[in-house]
């Protein structure tokens, strides 16, 4: 090889490298960029040097390891973002269930020192007005929660699908620039790692690489969303056991729905949202529910003993939302139910769902939603009772029908008081004027462990209250020991992948000595050749 061909060769080179470190700098702040170096060898036969490769600096078990931990952080964040708002409002020292529940018995202490007294009599009924209202509204907030989360639901997997889709054309059109080069370009190899990263923000998945070139997607059960240049999408869709809900779906082989777990989906904004909502929104709803059912039976219950001014017995002082029932989709017939509280057993009533299935005509097996504990209840007629609830069913069902019961989740949505004259409080035993012992007995409630059979009305709300707060504690220590390991993860990537402008501006100055030292070569082969073409004239 002539000096010519040599300082050629190294010119070449040079211009190599220049474009890389041009290309690293010119994406020093494109998302998903991975550093590129220019790889050099020694050149074939009699010397110079060529470009054997332009490789991008990624490496694939760090990615792996931080798409995981950003999947993990991203959960916690969703969850944590969502909790504190049921954490602030419960809290809440002036808009809280628990001063205006004192105020109420207080007002009940004042109608028993002056029973017959309008004031008095008004004092309870606005107070009870008032802690109702506040029930409802606390329902309503929750519930818009649980619309919420259906919402976003649908978008995120609009926004997963998209991204899975675009994922198996990243396989086809990278598999057919390798087939045209025999290299896959490093742009789409950028491109497609980085949608698996947008993807693990969203959900956790699993990736599978083929023949160390083609990326499949998965979900943790094995559900497969990218498959080559194949892509599967999931669908948001109604809950089968409750219309309410939205679930994530799949199409199986038939072309019909599948509905997924609802613990199929981890990690990410999906698997956050998912958690959340069965951890704690569902568990919430269900005891602010409870608390409410206590309440009002309990309530009414003493309330009926008592006689009001006009000498009549009392009546309900408190109107309860009664139980909720969905039947399966697939059950055998359109089978009617009609829900109720069992008044004389509601100590039993818990803060939960049931997920019931008829093992056969006559016998359910019921599993307690919040807990997973399973037991067999027979029916008696038409009517099945467990919990503090009885259930009337209008056909009765066949082997495999399965039933949904949230006794308590929408129950405080109906509370309110059940008439407004202040006469109809039943603050005595008989229709004497002064009397006050029902009134007493009434503000006794207080104290009674009504609740689930082991809580006061107070005690069960500070349970709660402490609860949430203590979960979103855990969560937010949780979020910043997780958010610190993937600081770490990312910066050890970035060390490795990232683009450092120092040191690509001396890599500048470097390729630009390179290049015209080359430079310098080939031009003193030209004196050479034209001193050498000079001799001969």
């Amino acid at each position: 090889m002539s000096i010519f061909s040599i300082g050629l060769s190294g010119l070449n080179a040079a211009q190599n490298a220049l474009n890389t470190t041009s290309n690293n700098i010119s994406n020093v702040y494109t998302p998903g960029y991975n550093r590129e170096v220019t790889i050099l060898g020694e050149g074939r036969g009699d010397g110079g040097v060529r470009v054997n490769d332009i490789q991008r600096q990624f490496n694939q078990y760090v990615a792996s390891q931080l798409n995981a931990s950003t999947s993990a952080s991203s959960a916690l964040r969703t969850y944590g973002n969502q909790i504190s708002q049921i954490d602030n409002l419960l809290a809440d020292r002036e808009a809280g269930l628990a001063p205006l529940m004192q105020n109420f018995f207080s007002s009940l202490e004042d109608l028993a020192g002056a029973p017959s007294d309008p004031a008095a009599r008004q004092g309870v009924l606005g107070t009870a007005q008032t802690l109702t209202a506040q029930f409802r509204a606390f329902d309503s907030y929750l519930q818009d929660m649980q619309q919420g989360i259906n919402g976003q639901i649908h978008d995120e997997v609009t926004q997963i699908n998209n991204t899975t889709e675009q994922l198996a054309t990243l396989n086809r059109e990278i598999a057919l620039a390798r087939a045209r080069s025999g290299e896959a370009p490093n742009g789409l190899l950028n491109q497609r790692d980085q949608l698996v990263a947008e993807l693990s923000e969203r959900m956790d998945v699993r990736l599978v690489i083929q023949d160390g070139k083609s990326y499949n997607i998965s979900l943790p059960n094995g559900q497969p969303l990218v498959s080559g240049t194949n892509h599967y999408k999931l669908e948001a869709m109604d809950s089968p056991n409750d219309p309410q809900r939205t679930i994530l779906g799949y199409r199986d082989s038939g072309g019909g729905l599948v509905a997924l777990p609802e613990n199929t989906v981890k990690g990410g904004t999906l698997g956050g949202l998912m958690e959340f909502r069965t951890e704690t929104l569902d568990k919430t709803q269900n005891q602010i529910g409870q608390l409410a059912i206590s309440l009002a039976v309990g309530f009414n219950e003493q309330h009926a003993k008592g006689m009001d001014l006009a000498g009549e017995p009392g009546g309900d002082f408190f109107e309860i939302g009664e139980p909720v029932v969905f039947g399966h989709s697939r059950n055998s017939a359109d089978i009617a139910v009609e829900a109720s509280f069992d008044a004389t057993d509601i100590g039993a009533l818990r803060a939960t769902d049931y997920s019931i299935r008829f093992l056969d005509g006559a016998t359910a097996e019921i599993t307690v939603k919040q807990g997973g504990e399973r037991f067999t209840q027979p029916l008696d007629g038409d009517l099945l009772s467990f919990g503090g609830i009885t259930l009337s069913f209008t056909d009765a069902p066949q082997a495999g029908d399965r039933f949904e019961v949230q006794p308590v989740r929408r129950a405080a949505q109906g509370f309110e008081t059940a008439f407004t004259e202040t006469d109809q409080i039943a603050a005595g035993l008989s229709g004497a004027t002064g009397d006050n012992e029902n009134a007493l007995a009434l503000q006794g409630l207080q104290d009674k462990l009504l609740v689930g059979g082991r809580a006061s009305f107070n005690q069960a709300y500070a349970s709660m209250v402490s609860d949430v707060g203590n979960k979103t504690n855990v969560v937010q220590v949780n979020l910043e020991a997780r958010q610190g390991l993937t600081d770490q993860l990312r910066a050890v990537q970035q060390s490795e992948s990232g683009v450092n402008l120092d040191e690509e501006a001396a890599n500048l100055l470097r390729y630009q000595q390179f290049y015209a030292a080359n430079a310098r070569v080939i031009d003193t082969a030209s004196t050479l050749f034209d001193t050498i073409l000079g001799l001969r004239s």
